[in-house]
């Protein structure tokens, strides 16, 4: 679990703020200020998130980071190892390993390019497009259960503004690291 009381030393006053009123009921009397940060917010969220499909997943034999990559190369066909990283928010270290271990289970294949005989295109197989297949309902529900908290107008704009976050940060990723690293992928 996120915990930002845990940060490092020189976080400063910013996280404890956060953690300060991050489990009060912030009631009808409470101030913008008093407020957890937005990205704590978001981080509690995607901690969430990651907890239940992890719990989802695991009787069907995979983690998240791995249900992940195999949506994305449904979604998005044959892919290089670092292409894959890049859309699945992993290092090319950790895809590198992700990728040996789905192709093992036999989830994954792959093949030279054609057209750059260097890289190595990574597609799902049959028996990988069914797995997904499979849990595609269980996290098409957890959606759904936060998307029901919401009216249509309030989703759409939840949406827009998540998108929105994205755009704004990415850029400083970019710009940070030179490589554009896992953080700054399009799904």
């Amino acid at each position: 679990m996120f915990h930002p009381e845990r940060s490092a030393p020189g976080a400063g006053d910013t996280m404890t703020r956060v953690t300060d009123h991050a489990e009060d009921d912030d009631g009808p009397g409470a101030s913008d200020a008093d407020a957890p940060l937005t990205l704590y917010l978001v981080k509690r969220l995607e901690m969430v998130v990651r907890a239940l499909m992890d719990d989802a997943l695991r009787p069907h034999g995979l983690t998240t980071l791995q249900y992940t990559a195999l949506t994305v190369l449904e979604r998005r066909g044959e892919l290089s190892s670092a292409q894959l990283a890049r859309r699945s928010f992993v290092t090319p270290q950790t895809m590198h390993e992700m990728v040996r271990w789905l192709e093992r289970r036999e989830l994954v294949h792959r093949r030279r390019d054609e057209t750059n005989r260097r890289v190595l295109l990574i597609g799902l197989t049959r028996r990988g497009n069914e797995l997904v297949t499979a849990c595609a309902p269980l996290i098409d529900a957890l959606e759904q259960r936060v998307l029901d908290s919401m009216n249509p107008g309030e989703r759409m704009v939840f949406r827009e503004c998540l998108e929105r976050g994205h755009a704004a940060l990415t850029p400083l990723v970019d710009r940070g690291s030179g490589s554009g690293g896992p953080a700054a992928a399009e799904s």
